[in-house]
């Protein structure tokens, strides 16, 4: 894990998208975020950069390629798990079939957005602060 690499966001909703980084500029995160609306697109950037994110926020229910296949996809690609990028979902579809199904592909979080900003805020800060104190294996020299 890279505290100080980007934070790739797979959001296929557009006003989200606007919400999530009005959110990351009033917590002034330093991250650098990276928008991919799509599984598919954010798999081919993960497979073509040499780049170690910080963290994956994503949605589950996309085009192409859904949240769930991504995350799948990730997880048995040898060259990407080594880079241990912290994968969390991030969904307004919530039920316990889809958090069991989450955790199944060892996805390290799941996470409701909520609608209003304070609270969206309050997630993300959340989110931010305890990987950036978490340990990983590659934050040994």
């Amino acid at each position: 894990m890279n505290k100080n690499g980007d934070i790739v966001i797979v959001e296929d909703d557009e006003d989200d998208r606007y919400l999530l980084e009005d959110v990351f500029n009033s917590l002034e995160c330093v991250n650098k975020r990276l928008y991919f609306e799509d599984g598919e697109a954010a798999l081919a950037y993960l497979q073509d950069s040499t780049s170690v994110p910080f963290l994956i926020l994503s949605d589950i229910n996309m085009p192409r390629l859904d949240g769930f296949e991504l995350r799948k996809k990730l997880h048995t690609d040898a060259e990407l798990q080594i880079r241990c990028i912290p994968y969390l979902f991030f969904s307004t579809a919530v039920n316990q079939q889809m958090v069991i199904d989450a955790y199944s592909v060892s996805a390290q979080g799941f996470f409701v957005k909520q609608g209003a900003f304070d609270e969206l805020r309050k997630t993300i800060s959340v989110i931010l602060e305890y990987w950036r104190r978490c340990a990983a294996p590659n934050n040994f020299a």
